[in-house]
């Protein structure tokens, strides 16, 4: 492996730059390889045009003859740009995503072929559904699944085939993926967010869209490092490694000027990116050494998750052509900040008026605090959804590590709408009197631009913050797909807003006018939904102490997060929402912790492997050296060698300590393994591994770094921190 090591050090020295020419201006990249309205303008009929408008606007429904058409044109398109093979792209419950290639190409009699492409396929394809993730939803020999066309989501080009966003169900209907609850949630926002608007606040509200704005982090290293680390190949971060001296304390890599090797790799990945429709405008030095990040436009919600799905695969496929790895895991390397995805999330009319933005009058800003309220209230009843949509094995090791929000959620609106929600808790309960409403009106709610001009600081510590005109969802992990924490938002916002409405209709019903009985509802969620808002260091101990007293859960581990999701409460809102069944969550539970096992099995498993087959076979063969240095002292030195090999010994000494350690911890780790497999249930399995695996992997990383900084540098085998994360 040592070789390994100083080869991938010396190759860095001669590998050229791959300098990426963009030939044209970024606007003229945009969608060239989307079939996008613009383009279906251009080969559908006026009638089949019309028809995906409307599936896309409204969710009506494509009959098979318009299918057909569509599929003619889509095959016609891509054959033009030496396309060979279609697949139904989808994103099943592994965390990756999904595809199998079908040709074109079809025989039609002896010696002749033609290209085929009807509405059935384009509908919808059976791909064998047994080796994807269920949670024990069908058994193994039930294989048949299906992946059906999502219209509301463009098809696109990679290499030389055509890929057709889709969502895949179980046989019997269950849903398999990730698209298919995301798009339910989506349609009860839009009904609950609608007619909230219609009836209070523009009556020609015809829809409303969740937007996400994703802010994607990643590490980028060489690949020869990753090549000569197991534990980077295998589990996509560093179970070993001693910090170096220098990490990102300086501060002097965020923002920083972009390494040219890097930059060429961003601007291949941002051409691409934009070929594919994904609207990428940003590009800079992330906190620690080698990381960064890239972020889009925000879009329709849908849309902005396939985007970022599809982001994460090719940003692996260019890596590799700059002879990169894209490291996406939330903690690749102890001691230096982590990677997130920053979610920001928002409600949109048709008219593209954003619902959480301030507006120029009284009534405008009403809206505002509407919808701005009661998507605190949301997270207030349902935090503990959010907690459980973010939970991973791997996120775990950032969440709370002074660099990522803490477990605990709570919300962040700053200072100024603080005051505001204080002064609209002392609303009069009841009728107002005209003095009263206007007041409120004029100076309140009127003045909301004004008190936030300047004043929508951020808070860095807090899982999910208001910055502006958005709220930032801040814990999710950089590996994560975006759909499940936007899944779970908007189901819990639809919930929220329907029980708003229903609320402030009986107030008018009792004879309270519209804005009066908005304002009573609105005291009143001011007042339950006080506890979740926090404005401090989410980071202290001191907020720990406080969230307590508060009755905010801190939900630390994995296994926690997803005990809390299945508690009646938050089944029903899925249940109630028809997002999800009773059984498929309970199924997508099994599924995640089913997950942290196996990943907590894998790292295990590999840490392991390291140690018996890497760090003591070297750190006894440089313990020999030393051994025979001291041999040479007696020799010379004779009865007082001692006098001068002291510290050799001593040295040999902890060398033999570390090794002896490491080969108790390492069977006792296996052994622990080994018993977490065999239970049964879920829960129990993911609680074991949590609490007896985890630490004691932690325990052999201790002796192991002990003896990266004994054992000589030129013998040690694995490429160390200082190399993977400031060699360029």
């Amino acid at each position: 492996m040592s070789i390994l090591r100083f080869k991938a050090i010396e190759k860095l020295s001669t590998l050229p730059d791959r300098e990426v020419l963009l030939e044209k201006k970024l606007s003229e990249y945009f969608c060239d390889n989307v079939f996008s309205m613009d383009t279906m303008r251009e080969y559908l009929t006026k009638e089949a045009y019309k028809s995906i408008s409307g599936a896309v606007e409204s969710g009506d429904k494509i009959s098979r003859d318009i299918a057909d058409q569509i599929a003619v044109a889509l095959k016609d398109w891509s054959l033009a740009k030496g396309v060979t093979h279609y697949t139904h792209w989808f994103q099943p419950l592994n965390g990756a995503t999904a595809e199998k290639h079908d040709s074109f190409f079809t025989p039609i009699e002896p010696g002749k072929a033609i290209e085929r492409f009807n509405g059935s396929m384009l509908i919808q394809q059976e791909p064998d559904a047994s080796s994807f993730p269920s949670g024990g939803i069908r058994n193994t020999f039930e294989a048949r699944g299906y992946t059906a066309w999502d219209p509301t989501s463009p098809a696109f080009i990679i290499g030389t085939t055509l890929c057709i966003p889709s969502v895949f169900i179980s046989y019997t209907g269950e849903t398999l993926d990730y698209k298919t609850p995301l798009l339910k949630a989506l349609y009860e926002i839009d009904v609950a967010a609608t007619d909230v608007m219609k009836s209070y606040f523009d009556r020609n509200t015809k829809k409303v869209q969740a937007t996400l704005g994703w802010e994607q982090e990643y590490f980028l290293i060489d690949l020869g490092f990753v090549n000569a680390r197991p534990d980077l190949q295998l589990t996509g971060r560093t179970l070993l490694g001693h910090a170096p001296a220098k990490g990102q304390q300086l501060d002097d890599h965020y923002f920083g000027s972009i390494p040219a090797r890097t930059m060429n790799f961003m601007k291949e990945l941002e051409r691409e990116s934009l070929k594919l429709g994904i609207p990428v405008t940003t590009r800079h030095n992330e906190v620690a050494p080698n990381q960064f990040e890239l972020a889009p436009m925000f879009e329709e919600a849908n849309l902005a998750v396939d985007h970022n799905s599809l982001l994460m695969d090719i940003m692996a496929r260019i890596a590799r052509k700059h002879h990169f790895k894209v490291l996406l895991h939330e903690k690749p390397f102890k001691g230096v900040n982590g990677s997130g995805k920053h979610n920001n999330w928002s409600l949109a009319t048709d008219s593209g008026d954003n619902l959480l933005s301030p507006g120029k009058n009284p009534k405008q800003n009403l809206q505002f605090l509407t919808f701005f309220v009661n998507t605190i209230k949301a997270v207030a009843e349902y935090g503990d959804l959010i907690r459980s949509a973010i939970a991973t094995a791997t996120n775990d090791y950032r969440l709370g590590a002074g660099e990522a929000p803490p477990a605990i959620i709570s919300v962040f609106i700053g200072s100024a709408l603080s005051s505001v929600l204080d002064e609209l808790e002392k609303v009069k309960k009841g009728k107002l009197s005209p003095d009263e409403k206007t007041n409120l009106k004029l100076n309140l709610v009127g003045k909301i631009p004004e008190i936030l001009l300047d004043n929508t600081d951020r808070n860095r510590t807090s899982p999910f913050a208001f910055t502006g005109n958005k709220f930032e969802i801040r814990a999710v992990g950089s590996t994560a797909n975006c759909a499940e924490i936007m899944t779970v938002m908007n189901t819990i916002m639809a919930k929220q807003l329907r029980d708003f409405k229903k609320e402030v209709d009986t107030l008018i019903k009792k004879g309270l006018k519209k804005d009066e009985a908005i304002f009573n509802v609105l005291r009143e969620y001011i007042k339950t939904s006080k506890k979740i808002r926090f404005e401090g260091d989410g980071y202290s101990q001191a907020w720990v102490e406080e969230a307590e007293k508060r009755g905010l859960k801190n939900l630390v581990s994995t296994p926690e997060a997803l005990a809390i999701e299945l508690e009646k409460k938050n089944i029903d809102v899925y249940v109630e929402t028809g997002i999800l069944t009773e059984r498929e969550v309970r199924a997508r539970n099994e599924i995640k912790l089913e997950k942290y096992s196996n990943l907590l099995a894998i790292e295990s498993q590999v840490l392991a492997d390291l140690a018996r087959n890497h760090i003591v076979p070297t750190a006894i063969r440089y313990q020999n050296e030393l051994i025979e240095n001291v041999k040479g002292l007696k020799d010379i030195f004779g009865p007082d060698f001692m006098e001068y090999g002291k510290e050799e010994f001593e040295f040999i000494q902890k060398i033999s300590s570390h090794n002896s350690e490491l080969k108790r911890l390492t069977e006792a780790l296996l052994e622990d393994k080994d018993m977490a497999i065999q239970m049964e249930d879920a829960q129990e399995k993911a609680e074991y591994f949590c609490k007896n695996v985890k630490p004691r992997m932690e325990e052999i990383r201790f002796h192991v770094d002990e003896l990266e900084m004994m054992v000589d540098d030129e013998m040690w085998p694995l490429p160390k921190y200082r190399e993977m994360m400031f060699l360029r």
